[in-house]
């Protein structure tokens, strides 16, 4: 058994079994059925999102610094779609439809990235003859040989960066060292057809997560009534049910993706959605008539000879699909987009606070665009997950939990990694023997797994603090939320100093900036869209959530930025100098880290004047604290 699956195992009963039961007593039994279905759909967006880097780099080939970029533009792509699909519900399919529609797209989409086809050869050319490569492994167990005469030899970079060729006979037709510059790196066999298949999966996908991810929380608000005190824990369950579904993703999709081959990864992904689909459609009676259309006769009238309003809707909705087809290809255009759809939507906010409202209401305004952007700097460095920490934990991270075998109960359980016990002698055949080796897809895990443990500790804080009237403020939490951000990439640099001969530290030190982000995550993510209503004028507080969801989607693509700059040379997706790696995603994470401290006690420094904007947006009133909460959906 894989360590990481027995914690999970535990994890989850430790924690599911409470919300289980809650679940099964005094809630809607809709709720159960949008619990499943939004568990199912982050399983297959996180499962996938795991795998994709490493796609990218190992299976298609593509240069780390372009893959970063194809990753920022799904991304991204990801957290603007939202917005047509909740247009889309709210005017006329209604959240049901609207969710099922995307639970469709979905597994297509995820089905479609199993069909994986061969992987592209990368090829090295010198002296004008052209050498392939062989490549075995994904993941941190990708190794890449040169064939050199019919035989495969192993490849890295010396202390100079040069190219070697380790174990060459004198009698080759090329150096064993080739200096840069004197050799060509290429890719050959990159199949136009599969590549296509790729594009369109995630087209696909974007497109379902636009219908699902704002209407299956919009669902959740519609089964409870106005004021029934069952909605605030009803939504804290709901949150569970999505943090379990990311748990799971990046444990078994990584599990299976690295050990059984990608189409097995992202497979399991497409059957989590399928399975989302099956109880979100069986479970329909249990919704009550909730979610329905606005006008069901308007839905269904014609309005384009026989097709009816619903029809030409989906039919629109596969165009855009073939628009994203297009646009995900081809990052600069994205880029080009979203930034100047960005700094346009600011600059109306920033015309409508000094040209339309009065002080109050400009004030609000103001601090809102504020924490925007430090919700920006947040994500940015937060989705380096994906990215630059998924790479650098595949190549600078000791991916086994112990440092050596353990044998329990007289040997009848042993704790080590194969190659652990591989040194020690011991044969795990008739033991309970528990693989205590990473690999590093699955680390997506732990971030999850910190939200499951964290989140009931911070609600219980927060109310707390609440009841005493010392709740934190907006521009407090975003700063504290900046500084642990920060503070977790400079784990890494202390991590550094253990580093053992291959350049891998030890694994504490992930979980630690992990447990970090985790608990900036905390601080920054519950209290953005709150505020945005609260300081928002009514007239453009739609247009004001749009630009949140638009910051993030900004946040997606700064961190593809980053990410390429901590890239380094890989050869077949192999890192030829693991050294250089470190040396490289460090230097780029201590920027990043000090600047986001900076930026953080900056809002700290800021708070007590940038409070007054709020003008008591922030402030309770203890008569109510008796009476039933509701939140808004």
């Amino acid at each position: 058994m894989n360590i990481v699956v027995a914690v999970g195992i535990l994890v989850t009963l430790v924690t599911g079994v409470p919300v289980l039961i809650q679940l099964l007593r005094g809630h809607p039994r809709g709720l159960i059925i949008c619990f499943l279905a939004e568990m199912w759909e982050r399983f297959s967006y996180y499962g996938m999102r795991g795998l994709l880097i490493f796609y990218l780099t190992q299976h298609f080939l593509f240069d780390p610094k372009v893959a970063s970029g194809h990753y920022g533009s799904y991304t991204s792509l990801v957290y603007i779609v939202p917005l047509l699909g909740g247009f889309l519900a709210d005017r006329y399919l209604g959240t049901r439809k609207a969710v099922a529609f995307g639970a469709i797209l979905l597994v297509a989409g995820h089905l479609a990235m199993a069909v994986e086809g061969h992987p592209a050869t990368q090829t090295l050319t010198y002296a004008s003859q052209t050498y392939d490569f062989k490549v075995e492994g994904r993941g941190e167990a990708r190794v890449a040989r040169i064939i050199v005469g019919d035989k495969p030899y192993e490849v890295a970079a010396n202390d100079k960066g040069d190219f070697e060729i380790k174990n060459l006979p004198a009698q080759a037709a090329l150096p064993g060292v080739l200096p840069k510059g004197q050799y060509k790196l290429g890719v050959k066999d990159r199949d136009p057809l599969y590549l296509n298949i790729f594009w369109l999966a995630l087209a696909l996908i974007i497109v379902g997560v636009g219908f699902m991810k704002a209407n299956v929380a919009t669902l959740v608000g519609q089964l409870y009534p106005q004021g029934d005190p069952r909605r605030d824990p009803g939504f804290t369950l709901y949150y569970y049910g999505i943090n379990l579904g990311s748990f799971w993703a990046a444990i078994l999709c990584g599990l299976l993706g690295v050990n059984f081959g990608w189409s097995a990864g992202f497979g399991a992904a497409g059957l989590g959605m399928l399975a989302g689909f099956v109880a979100f459609v069986l479970g329909k009676p249990w919704l009550l008539g909730k979610g329905e259309p606005p006008e069901l006769p308007k839905l269904k009238a014609p309005v384009l000879g026989p097709v009816n309003r619903e029809g030409l809707i989906y039919a629109a909705s596969l165009g855009v699909v073939g628009l994203i087809f297009f646009l995900v290809q081809y990052t600069p255009v994205v880029s080009a987009t979203l930034v100047a759809g960005m700094f346009g939507s600011l600059g109306y906010i920033l015309w409508f606070a000094f040209a339309k409202c009065e002080k109050v209401e400009r004030e609000r305004l103001l601090l809102a665009t504020v924490l925007v952007l430090g919700a920006v700097v947040f994500w940015t460095l937060f989705e380096q997950a994906g990215s630059s920490l998924n790479l650098f934990a595949a190549t600078n991270v000791n991916l086994t939990l112990l440092s050596h075998p353990v044998q329990w109960f007289g040997g009848a359980v042993v704790l080590g990694s194969p190659e652990q016990l591989t040194a020690a002698g011991l044969n795990p055949a008739g033991k309970l023997w528990v693989n205590t080796a990473f690999n590093a897809a699955q680390t997506q895990a732990i971030n999850a797994g910190w939200i499951l443990i964290f989140a009931p500790v911070f609600a219980a804080l927060w109310t707390v603090l609440g009841r005493r009237g010392r709740n934190p403020g907006p521009m407090v939490k975003f700063g504290l939320s900046l500084i642990q951000v920060g503070a977790g990439f400079l784990i890494l640099l202390i991590g550094a100093h253990f580093a053992d001969g291959a350049f891998r530290m030890p694994l504490i030190f992930l979980i630690l900036m992990y447990m970090l982000h985790t608990s900036g995550e905390m601080f920054m993510s519950p209290v953005g869209l709150s505020q945005m209503t609260k300081l928002s004028p009514l007239s453009i507080v739609s247009f004001v959530m749009a630009v949140w969801y638009m910051a993030l989607a900004m946040a997606n693509l700064f961190g593809s930025w980053i990410a390429a700059i901590a890239s380094s040379e890989t050869i077949g997706g192999q890192v030829l100098d693991p050294a250089a790696a470190m040396t490289q995603s460090l230097l780029v994470f201590k920027v990043i880290g000090l600047v986001a401290i900076a930026i953080g006690v900056l809002f700290l420094a800021l708070s007590p004047i940038l409070k007054k904007w709020s003008h008591g947006s922030d402030d309770t009133n203890p008569e109510l604290a008796a009476e039933p909460a509701s939140v808004a959906p």
